[in-house]
């Protein structure tokens, strides 16, 4: 079962930019890209290094430290599906943004 975590209005972020989300536990990064909210983990899969402060181009995230690019709609590593960041889907419901996490037990 999915739940949906509500993101409080100043985290955020405006067009073109980004923040990040303390979330039961988990250090999440949310981009605005050309309007479109996308939600990963900040840790990248590779040793760590935060997500969230590396290079964006379009949406694609650039790990600072190694240089690895991430896909923000599918989190995997650009041209394969041998690594992959968890994303989450983004909901707007009333203006109100909430990240939607699974649950035990969700497919």
């Amino acid at each position: 079962m999915s739940r949906r975590i509500a993101v409080p209005a100043q985290k955020v972020p405006a067009l073109d930019k980004r923040a990040l989300f303390e979330a039961e536990g988990n250090s999440l990064a949310l981009f605005n890209v050309a309007g479109q909210l996308y939600a990963i983990d900040d840790s990248c899969p590779h040793q760590g290094a935060s997500l969230c402060a590396g290079r964006l181009e379009g949406r694609v995230i650039q790990c600072c430290a190694h240089g690895l690019r991430f896909d923000l709609s599918s989190g995997y590593l650009l041209n394969t599906t041998g690594l992959k960041v968890p994303n989450y889907p983004v909901e707007v419901v009333n203006g109100q943004v909430y990240v939607v996490m699974a649950g035990e037990g969700a497919a």
